[in-house]
């Protein structure tokens, strides 16, 4: 009985050689894939779908996203949107991402050395915006909200607008063609909500959102502003 012999040469030049760029990608991809459905196993609740979100739903979500942005992602899950911030030109000292899961932290870590990976609950983020160098003008999130309790989603709602710069945008997605944050919970912060676009071809299809301060809601605040001066005696006196 003959062995077969090895060497370093026909083990670079066949089956198991180096991968290219195109392979490599894939078993990422591959691997994201089964690491995203085994944390929907452990927690369906929290990670909310089977699959990760592909990157058309990365792109909507970055929308208007510039250099010199300030970003907090919510639910960073294997990274797709994470990716898609920093290729929007972010950069890595003005983006914190908080991921429940410790399994999706180390891989983030990983992945992203120099971004501010945390371990929390999206909905302490205001005890972590001080993290970054001002107040965020994004906030992204990849949270299944429809799965959020209202009073969930009300303390979320809360946290993110008295954190987000004067006319910061907080950005969410959808598997339902509606904002997922009922409409009171808008007027309660003054803030109004409008479709970025859709991933018809996401796997479920992703509608994405914009939340914002609204004219009015800022006209709002700006009375109140003014009123609480005259009560101070610092507002400006007629005649």
């Amino acid at each position: 009985m003959r062995l077969a012999v090895c060497n370093s040469s026909s083990i670079n030049g066949g089956l198991l050689s180096e991968p290219d760029d195109k392979t490599r990608r894939r078993l990422s991809s591959w691997y994201q894939h089964g690491k995203f459905f085994f944390g929907w196993l452990r927690n369906p609740r929290e990670v909310g779908a089977l699959l990760p979100s592909g990157a058309a739903v990365g792109k909507l979500l970055v929308t208007g996203v510039r250099p010199g942005a300030r970003v907090i992602e919510l639910g960073g899950g294997t990274g797709t949107v994470t990716q898609a911030i920093l290729d929007a030109g972010v950069d890595r000292d003005d983006l914190i991402v908080l991921e429940k899961d410790a399994s999706f932290v180390k891989f983030l870590r990983r992945r992203f050395p120099g971004v501010k990976i945390i371990q929390a609950d999206a909905l302490e983020l205001d005890v972590y915006a001080d993290e970054l160098s001002g107040p965020p003008d994004f906030v992204i999130s990849g949270l299944p909200l429809l799965l959020f309790t209202n009073e969930e989603k009300k303390r979320l709602v809360d946290n993110i607008f008295s954190v987000l710069a004067p006319r910061g945008r907080f950005h969410q997605f959808s598997y339902v063609a509606r904002c997922t944050v009922p409409r009171e919970q808008l007027r309660a912060v003054g803030a109004r909500a409008s479709l970025i676009g859709v991933a018809p071809f996401n796997v479920p299809p992703c509608f994405v959102f914009r939340l914002r301060k609204s004219a009015a809601g800022t006209h709002k605040e700006l009375s109140v502003l003014r009123s609480s001066l005259r009560k101070l005696g610092l507002g400006r006196r007629a005649g």
